[in-house]
């Protein structure tokens, strides 16, 4: 890649890096290979080391099987997508070109540094199990300013106090807008459980962080596995604390479950993302996923409850499964945050039934045969869902303080809008009917 950058600020790109990685029920990382820059396209080879041990496993498969010899990237990528998904996102990437090219706010657009770089600067406690060094010999983490749960919740007054925050937290707190164009997150440490914190920003048009909080909310009150969520208040802004469900609190320490993207399963990198569908997600799931009934039945449900509150952003990054070395199976659901919306028409990042994209429930009902689903059980996953959002808005809003402003910005355009029913016809009219019915008592 190229970047704008002045040549004196722009480090010099590395040629190569070593991937370490957490391997099942251990909680300690070994070196499993290396990554080799080959003029833009970024080869791995396993270790030898790694090779010989009775518990090695593939990184994933088909992409990296575990062998001898280069493995190139599969055609049209620039580096093999399990990699990819070890990389920083949009918010960790700008935290890296402000740190390493002193940039911020609108200069940082469109500036750009090479993959490598962005793996070897970015913190070691990653989503997943791989993190990337410099050494393949000594294993040293980047990052280690994880802040407590305790300072997050006291960050106010311990600037007040002058005591120093976590450069993390810090960044994501105080310097967000300054940076600009993502999210500001950061992870969250406690005695027995990780999470990533997900904070408001100034530039917030409608309240953001309690909006995916109460959707999250309600997806587990709807009866799916959703990571669980809090909501707390952190120098004067919203805090959404996720839990990470891909650590595991052991006597020895944390361990770390490898994970890979739906954009990895379904063989595509970002540039190809528009056209990811569901439908090819499924047919992935019968033939290579554990308790493979069951996760079509989840997985349906989850496309139906993101158009029905309105999560419009449920590209493939954004589901998940881990990986076992044999085996995949859905992660919990998570980044189930609804978008604004203006009208009614809206539109999913993902395919749901062919060419068929439409934010709507007839679109999925139509699409339910590639689900194991038949008609009449998928009517009623659809009405177990408008139930429990319609039966819980009001006390999951209530946990969520939030106010009657945004409860009527929310309640009919992004939850239970009006055209996510239409079109809906014969046995199934009634959903349309049902939800009707729960945006009249609510308004």
């Amino acid at each position: 890649m190229t970047s704008k950058a002045s040549p004196d600020r722009k480090p010099a790109a590395p040629r190569s890096a070593y991937v370490w990685t957490w391997l099942p029920e251990h909680t300690q990382p070994v070196v499993a290979g290396q990554l080799v820059d080959r003029g833009g396209r970024i080869d791995f080879v396993y270790g030898k080391s790694y090779r010989e041990r009775a518990d090695a496993i593939a990184l994933y498969l088909p992409e990296l099987p575990l062998g001898s010899g280069v493995i190139a990237p599969p055609f049209g990528l620039q580096m093999a997508s399990a990699i990819r998904d070890g990389a920083p996102d949009a918010w960790g990437r700008r935290v890296i070109l402000n740190r390493t090219l002193g940039l911020k706010g609108d200069a940082i657009s469109g500036q750009e540094l090479d993959e490598l770089t962005y793996l070897l600067e970015s913190g070691s406690d990653r989503i997943g199990a791989l993190d990337f060094q410099a050494s393949a010999k000594i294993y040293a983490p980047r990052g280690g300013g994880q802040a407590s749960l305790e300072e997050l919740l006291a960050s106010a007054e311990r600037v007040e106090r002058n005591i120093p925050l976590t450069p993390e937290l810090d960044q994501a707190l105080h310097h967000g807008s300054s940076i600009g164009g993502a999210r500001p997150k950061a992870l969250i440490a406690d005695e027995h459980a990780r999470y990533i914190a997900k904070f408001s920003s100034s530039v917030d048009t409608f309240s953001v962080v309690k909006g995916e909080y109460i959707a999250m909310r309600l997806a587990a009150l709807a009866g799916l596995e959703v990571a669980p969520v809090r909501l707390e208040r952190a120098s004067g802004k919203d805090v959404l604390l996720v839990r990470r469900f891909d650590r595991q609190d052991a006597p020895d320490g944390w361990r770390r479950k490898a994970m890979v993207s739906a954009l990895t399963i379904l063989g595509l990198d970002e540039m190809q993302a528009r056209y990811a569908s569901y439908q090819d997600l499924a047919e992935i799931i019968r033939f290579r996923f554990s308790n493979v009934r069951a996760a079509l039945h989840e997985l349906f449900a989850r496309i139906c409850f993101n158009v029905l509150v309105g999560n419009v952003d449920d590209h493939a990054r954004n589901h998940a499964a881990f990986w076992d070395g044999h085996h995949l199976a859905l992660t919990a659901a998570y980044d189930i945050c609804p978008q604004a919306r203006a009208g009614e028409e809206a539109s999913q990042a993902m395919l749901i039934d062919g060419t068929d994209r439409a934010s709507q429930i007839r679109v999925c009902l139509g699409a339910a045969r590639h689900f194991q689903l038949d008609d009449a059980d998928a009517r009623a996953i659809v009405e177990r869902l408008i139930r429990a959002i319609g039966d819980h808005w009001g006390a999951v809003c209530a946990e969520a303080n939030l106010g009657q402003v945004d409860r009527r910005l929310f309640w009919g355009r992004q939850f239970l809008n009006p055209y996510a029913f239409y079109g809906l016809e014969g046995d199934a009219a009634y959903l349309a009917v049902l939800a009707a019915g729960y945006r009249e008592r609510q308004a």
